[in-house]
């Protein structure tokens, strides 16, 4: 019951801080601790009515080498997938190379471990803590994405922005195209009488003929859009920029007021730590995506969160520097 006592209470600070702000990473945090002490408090006391259940547990525990070859195929295959739809690139490899980093890793620990050299067990005990932990923070970071991404706008905004993203001979590719047909679908759900201003985003990359902006304000005037609502910001060259351009633009033209911001369903996590980190009052809604090009995508959003906050994970495992070093004292210790 212990257990089930403490996932009420993070429940509760769950539902506190999501409505303080749920542009916040810690609610990720707060939520699975909840749902964890839910889910032992919940196997507890099966465990007491029905003493079989606990062979399940047992099973899935010993079942977890496995989950993990089959994660490591899983992603393996969708790097090849990706190579294929999307070309090679470092960020297109990205589940390609955690698969085999799945695979790699317990087998360096373990031929670590197999020297019986203090100095090799203390880097396994390491290379442990260090994948528990940012294991964890993917855990954390991918569920509260998740729940974050379904989640709707409290209120009708004053000006609905539309992230860019490379648009292809000067139109609008699949993945951008469903960001302007989610943004039109927030545009209609507004009360008559305030229809928020539709602000596409981007400006022109190298490899781009026009900036993306005019790009999508084409694209969303030709879907029936008014003319005179849409208005492309055609300056910002990342994430920061558009959200910060397109609050100019918005004032400038007395939209004055809360965002609604609509990327792809992978990347809506990341906009909204942004746009609370910028003091932009925005929430972030997604569009659905290729299902082959989530895992690398939110690998990606996963890595760029670690090294915006890389200072924050460095102090977080020095603790864990700290104890692996007193491992291999203590090791060398009983050696000699």
């Amino acid at each position: 019951m212990t257990s089930l006592f403490l996932a009420a209470i993070l429940g509760a600070v769950y539902l506190y801080l999501r409505r303080k702000d749920a542009r916040m990473l810690r609610n990720g945090i707060v939520l699975v601790a909840a749902v964890w002490f839910a889910v032992v408090g919940i196997a507890e006391i099966l465990s007491q009515w029905f003493p079989w259940t606990q062979w399940i547990a047992l099973g899935l525990v010993v079942l977890t080498p496995l989950a993990v070859i089959v994660l490591a195929g899983f992603l393996i295959g969708n790097g090849a997938t990706m190579m294929r739809q999307e070309g090679r690139s470092v960020g297109n490899l990205l589940s390609l190379l955690a698969g085999l980093a799945l695979l790699a890793l317990p087998v360096l620990a373990a031929l670590l471990v197999v020297t019986l050299n203090p100095l090799a067990i203390g880097l396994a005990a390491l290379l442990f803590f260090l994948c528990s932990y940012f294991g964890m923070v993917f855990v954390v970071f991918l569920a509260y994405a998740v729940v974050y991404g379904r989640m709707k706008p409290s209120s009708s905004p004053a000006a609905v922005v539309i992230l860019g993203s490379q648009i292809i001979n000067g139109n609008v590719p699949p993945l951008l195209r469903s960001r302007l047909d989610k943004a039109l679908e927030v545009y209609r759900a507004a009360p008559a009488g305030s229809a928020p201003l539709l602000i596409p985003s981007g400006g022109q990359g190298a490899d781009e003929s026009r900036p993306e902006g005019a790009a999508m304000a084409d694209y969303l005037v030709s879907a029936g859009a008014p003319a005179d609502r849409v208005i492309a910001e055609d300056r910002a060259v990342n994430t920061a920029q558009n959200l910060e351009f397109s609050q100019t633009l918005a004032r400038k033209h007395g939209s004055d007021g809360a965002m609604v911001v609509v990327t792809n369903n992978y990347h809506v996590l990341r906009a909204a730590l942004l746009s609370r980190k910028l003091g932009i009052n925005a929430e972030v809604v997604g569009s659905p995506t290729a299902r082959y090009f989530l895992p690398s995508a939110f690998l990606r959003e996963f890595a760029a969160v670690l090294v915006e906050h890389k200072r924050l994970h460095v102090l977080m495992c020095l603790p864990f520097v700290a104890l692996t070093v007193l491992l291999t004292v203590a090791v060398l210790g009983v050696s000699q």
